[in-house]
């Protein structure tokens, strides 16, 4: 086997280096605890969260004269209401428990877990507290205030006196912006991120097909906003504004507990180094000793990760956090 061809096999095995097993059952109640104030965060924007579909939402003026926008036929969801955790939430929990199955890392799983809850659960709260504020109609508005097809309006102010259920009516205050759409957007979004990490889809080497996978969660998304459209449900202003809330949301819970996907390190979570780095601090002699084995290969593996290139090319400034710590140590 050629030099070229043992250097990416050590690249390619790099993140399966541990040096201790932090599984479910031996650190799945510590690492909880450790977040217990952000676990009681999430079920407070669970309260938010219901709260916000109770409220009577703003009830803008409509006239007769705005109703032309607002005609369009009043018909079923292609995505029902019931399908968007499916989507949001169940479908990017599988892909993660299926890496914490490959990998074994309970750190990985739980950061995974709270911040795809965060990206969904901050976006919802987000989306439905608009929604109330601005009580934009939605396009089949006209047919949700007169189920019978007969306009009745203010005689003063001309605005619509609805006759159509109550429940019905309401809904049809919340056009904008897309709840589907922000509630995909930020499920998916967190998928795609995690995926870029999890195959190194940034790693300089060419391989289109890792992008392809990191796109597809963010094509269903789009299709699911799409379907919002279609079903005259909502204007293309909501959806676009909706996939943007749930992207922006979602990179941002993503980089509270992972690095960049195209980082060195974009790997792996923050705390699965920092406890690395702690373990070396308590046993530096254990330290010593794995670190002149695997010296060359974190060398080789994150230069080469860095810029994308072989042995020939590669530069010893550019490092990681994992090997500023293994030369520390060295040093002692």
């Amino acid at each position: 086997m050629s030099e070229a061809e043992c250097l990416l096999l050590k690249q390619m095995k790099m993140p399966d280096i541990q040096l201790v097993a932090h599984t479910v059952r031996s650190h799945g109640v510590k690492v909880a605890r450790t977040h217990m104030h952000d676990w009681l965060t999430l079920l407070l924007l669970i309260v938010i969260e219901v709260i916000l579909n109770v409220i009577e939402p703003f009830h803008r003026f409509v006239g007769e004269d705005m109703l032309t926008d607002l005609s369009y036929p009043l018909k079923d969801n292609t995505v029902p209401f019931w399908a968007v955790p499916m989507i949001a939430i169940i479908l990017p929990f599988f892909v993660i428990l299926v890496c914490y199955f490959i990998r074994r890392d309970v750190y990985d799983l739980h950061h995974a877990i709270l911040g795809l809850l965060f990206s969904v659960l901050i976006t919802g709260v987000i989306t439905d507290a608009i929604k109330d504020a601005v009580g934009r109609p939605r396009p089949d508005f006209f047919w949700r205030c007169f189920p019978d097809g007969k306009g009745v309006f203010d005689p003063v102010t001309k605005d619509v006196m609805c006759t159509g259920l109550k429940s019905v009516i309401k809904e049809g205050h919340k056009s904008f912006p897309s709840g589907h759409t922000s509630w995909s957007f930020a499920g998916l979004g967190f998928l795609a991120l995690y995926l870029s990490g999890k195959i190194r889809v940034f790693d300089h080497r060419g391989h289109v097909a890792k992008l392809c996978i990191v796109f597809l969660p963010l094509l269903i998304a789009a299709l699911v906003g799409i379907s919002r459209v279609d079903d005259y449900w909502h204007h293309w202003q909501d959806v676009f504004a909706g996939g943007l809330l749930g992207i922006t949301v979602s990179s941002f819970c993503y980089m509270q507990f992972f690095p960049a996907p195209y980082d060195v390190d974009g790997w792996g979570p923050h705390a699965y180094f920092q406890k690395l780095a702690e373990s070396r601090n308590c046993n530096p002699s254990n330290t010593i000793n794995s670190s002149n084995a695997q010296q060359s290969e974190l060398e080789s593996v994150y230069v080469d990760t860095q810029h994308g290139r072989g042995p020939s090319g590669a530069s010893t400034h550019d490092s990681s956090p994992i090997l500023d710590e293994t030369n520390r140590l060295r040093r002692y």
